[in-house]
């Protein structure tokens, strides 16, 4: 894209980091490759703003994780499948041995998976979350207990967790 010079170098440059930040938040390969590309999309069209005032990295981040809940708010149900899809690997998501925890967490609901994303991964605060989100703080916290919670309790009961813990 001649013409929004910088475009092009920043997805070539931030094109792993989104997708593991999209895995993070979908749990899923394919979903967070889709999550990047909408998002890039987006970017594209507001590049010349972003530029010049924001930080493209904070700008597509944020754009990431609000598709992510608006995805989750037209779709509240699952769609089942005959067939389970086929699993990709693509070497910037973790590796088979680190899986059990990445399950887990895409286990939880998409508000309380978002939440402990953007606090644990993205570090930010409870006041910037519920900015990107577009919730209040208080019900940052609770999401993020009761993801916390269920965590907990899903990894300790889980057998795989058991038999490495004796």
């Amino acid at each position: 894209m001649d013409d929004e010079p910088g475009f092009d170098d920043f997805v070539a440059e931030q094109t792993d980091a989104l997708l593991r930040y999209g895995y993070v938040l979908t749990g899923n390969p394919h979903d967070a490759a889709d999550l990047v590309q909408e998002a890039l999309v987006r970017l594209c069209g507001a590049w010349p703003r972003v530029r010049r005032r924001d930080s493209p990295h904070s700008y597509v981040r944020t754009t990431m994780a609000r598709l992510h809940i608006s995805v989750w708010r037209r779709h509240r149900r699952e769609h089942l499948t005959e067939e389970p899809p086929e699993r990709g690997h693509h070497e910037v998501f973790p590796p088979d041995e680190e899986q059990g925890l990445w399950e887990e967490l895409s286990a939880l609901p998409r508000r309380q998976r978002a939440v402990l994303v953007l606090r644990y991964y993205e570090q930010l605060s409870d006041a910037e979350i519920a900015r990107v989100l577009g919730i209040s703080a208080g019900t940052v916290r609770s999401q993020a207990s009761r993801g916390l919670d269920k965590l907990r309790s899903s990894l300790f009961s889980s057998p795989a967790t058991l038999r490495s813990m004796q």
